[in-house]
């Protein structure tokens, strides 16, 4: 088991793509979101898969699950998956030694773009880089989650 501390936040602008070190497409669905916990399967381009479960929680820290699947299996899970599919871009950009993670994300919520960098404790001093607006780690709409029920597209702006 690994605990996950995360913190997201709204992108602003473009400034960061100039810093992208790394980029890979993902596709991600869950089989359950409900409850205590939830199930995702997560495909990276067409190589790489995982299952991952999360518990829910009420501030930054979760606990996290994550095994390797083929990609087979994972595609064939996919005709289970609940809500939406998730398609995005995910870019890793390094700012004050760290490794945020930036989503592009497409189709049913195209215009967004979130932020999420992963820390040692939920004390652990967070140096902001420009491009880092408004923070949303509480705000659960703009978990995947949440994004695969009520997608962006129909948020009311």
């Amino acid at each position: 088991m690994a605990l996950e501390i995360e913190r997201k936040f709204l992108v602003v602008g473009e400034a960061w793509r100039s810093a992208t070190v790394r980029t890979r497409p993902m596709r991600q669905f869950y089989l359950s979101r409900l409850g205590r916990a939830s199930v995702r399967v997560r495909m990276e381009g067409d190589a790489l898969a995982w299952l991952t479960i999360k518990t829910a929680a009420s501030g930054t820290t979760r606990s996290e699950f994550e095994y390797a699947v083929p990609v087979a299996d994972a595609r064939t899970m996919e005709a289970f998956a609940e809500g939406s599919v998730i398609d995005k871009v995910r870019h890793v950009v390094p700012f004050a030694g760290l490794d945020w993670e930036i989503d592009v994300f497409a189709g049913d919520n195209a215009g967004l773009v979130i932020a999420e960098v992963e820390l040692q404790s939920e004390s652990h001093p967070l140096a902001m880089p420009p491009w880092a607006g408004e923070e949303v780690t509480h705000e659960r709409r703009y978990y995947n989650a949440s994004l695969v029920l009520a997608p962006f597209r129909t948020w009311a702006s």
